[in-house]
């Protein structure tokens, strides 16, 4: 089963989509990446993450057939209200949370704001403070292979051509969103001490992260594991099904 919708949230008309089957356990959230659409970032995954469980994939604000809003600001912490209005919407209590990059930035809000709401969470592609990039992430005019190339920014532009409500938004959010990823209030380590749920960190080891602050999370995090996969730069951290649904999937369940 396949359906897409939108819940009035916060001031704002959310879209999710939900597939997959019905099964026992709380459904899982997935949250994608910044100036991606929940297709784009996730696609590869959904045929072995639906056959056996129900997944919620939410378009945050701004992003994928979610219109920009332009009369509410935008941050991480606002996008973990809208997950949070959006499990009440819903009706229901718990579910696990899957974030790639800004979506992993607002799991772990959302983990940090209700945490009796989230069972588990995978945490792919993100970080704890502003400081985790590497010095080029902030710079882009820098070469670096750990950067989006052409084609991926072609990608990210022709799925929001494709779905959102005003296309010609694409280049201002992005310009909007960026202060949100780079420059927010970091959480203390008391507020992720507080994080007893089991959290799986993924990063690649070409990302955006710098590698001793993915270890520096897993420390910092009571019941947390961490993955490092080869061979692989942010962009990709989610696309290879064959390398990270054998982690995702036994982690869930």
């Amino acid at each position: 089963m396949t359906h897409g919708s939108y819940a009035s949230v916060n001031g704002i008309e959310l879209y999710y989509e939900i597939h997959g089957a019905e099964h026992d356990g709380p459904p899982l959230i997935m949250l994608h990446g910044g100036v991606l659409t929940f297709h784009l970032s996730f696609d590869p995954l959904l045929p072995g993450l639906t056959a056996d469980r129900k997944v919620i994939g939410v378009e945050l604000q701004g992003h994928g057939h979610t219109a920009a809003a332009a009369d509410r600001p935008f941050s991480i912490r606002q996008c973990a209200e809208d997950v949070i209005a959006l499990l009440d919407h819903l009706g229901l209590d718990q579910a696990d949370l899957l974030g790639y990059s800004l979506g992993g930035l607002t799991a772990t809000e959302v983990a940090v704001l209700a945490p009796d709401r989230v069972r588990r969470v995978v945490l792919a592609a993100t970080h704890f403070r502003p400081d985790a990039y590497y010095p080029e992430i902030t710079a882009p005019e820098q070469d670096s292979p750990r950067l989006p190339t052409e084609a991926d920014f072609a990608a990210m532009k022709t799925a929001y051509d494709e779905v959102a409500p005003n296309p010609d938004d694409f280049f201002p959010f992005l310009e909007r969103i960026q202060p949100a990823v780079h420059d927010f209030e970091p959480w203390t380590a008391e507020q992720l001490g507080r994080l007893t749920m089991p959290v799986l960190i993924i990063i690649g080891d070409t990302d955006f992260i710098r590698l001793e602050h993915a270890v520096e999370m897993k420390q910092t995090l009571p019941n947390a594991q961490l993955a490092i996969l080869p061979g692989t730069p942010h962009m990709r951290v989610v696309s290879d099904p064959e390398l990270v649904l054998p982690m995702i999937k036994p982690f869930l369940a």
